[in-house]
């Protein structure tokens, strides 16, 4: 009775083996045919033209924008007030001694909520101007893509300068049709970014004066006491600290940091 009963058993898990299979390809044909479907219908490539333009069905306006949240991490550190404000606070960081202290955490939060603080009228313009009519239907994307550049497009400008503009356009070959017509993302975001990188190093070259001179009195009276064996640096970090906090370091760094940007 033993092989029999194995045998039933056997039979039984390979039943029910089958049966699963059975179910898991049954799922698959029904998610490929959903798949499909949403293809040929949901999905459709539907445009539709008029007197504001060409416009897309909602489904594929969806997919376009979410696809255009991938570009966000890059559009918030090169089109925005970002890159100036982290790269100061790393070399205070720096200049003070500090390797971990405030953590980089703790410096991408602070660079976050400057860059909102700064680029808030910007904001405030783009949400106005381009998404404000775009949810309401009174715009098209092409439109409202093109109302939102305007502001990013004001503000960087502001922040360049005319010789690297100059610099990118003259490698773009670009020569503009009249005096009124406006210059091209691809010349003004890359001329953005040299101009704040610049910005950047020029303030925090006035930021490692002072704390390079402490390091070198910090040096010189250790060398006057024969301690050579004794690190400068580990000497210098207190005092560094306490003349940036009695001078209100803070304070200064980021309310010159804010009126950089006018």
């Amino acid at each position: 009775m033993r092989p029999a009963t194995a045998e039933a058993a056997a039979s039984r898990v390979r039943d029910a083996a089958l049966a699963g299979a059975r179910r898991v390809f049954a799922a698959a044909l029904l998610l490929a045919a959903s798949a499909a479907q949403a293809q040929q219908g949901l999905l459709t490539l539907n445009s539709s033209s008029g007197p504001t333009g060409t416009t897309y069905s909602v489904p594929v306006e969806t997919m376009l924008l979410f696809s255009a949240l991938s570009f966000l991490p890059a559009m918030l550190l090169l089109m925005t007030s970002f890159t100036r404000i982290i790269i100061v606070l790393s070399l205070v960081r720096q200049a003070l001694g500090l390797q971990s202290s405030p953590p980089n955490q703790v410096l991408v939060g602070i660079a976050l909520f400057l860059t909102f603080f700064v680029m808030g009228p910007t904001f405030d313009r783009l949400y106005a101007d381009a998404y404000k009519p775009w949810s309401e239907q009174r715009m098209n994307m092409e439109q409202a893509l093109a109302s939102g550049s305007a502001p990013l497009r004001e503000f960087m400008l502001r922040q360049t300068r005319e010789t690297d503009v100059s610099l990118f356009a003259r490698i773009a070959r670009y020569e503009p049709a009249s005096d009124d017509e406006a210059l091209p993302m691809r010349i003004v975001i890359p001329a953005f970014v040299i101009s704040e990188l610049k910005t950047a190093f020029q303030i925090g070259f006035m930021v490692f004066v002072p704390f390079l001179l402490i390091d070198l009195i910090v040096a010189s009276v250790l060398m006057s006491m024969g301690m050579m064996m004794l690190s400068p640096v580990l000497v210098a970090l207190p005092f560094k600290l306490i003349l940036f906090v009695l001078a209100d370091g803070w304070n200064l760094l980021i309310g010159s940091l804010v009126t950089s940007f006018g």
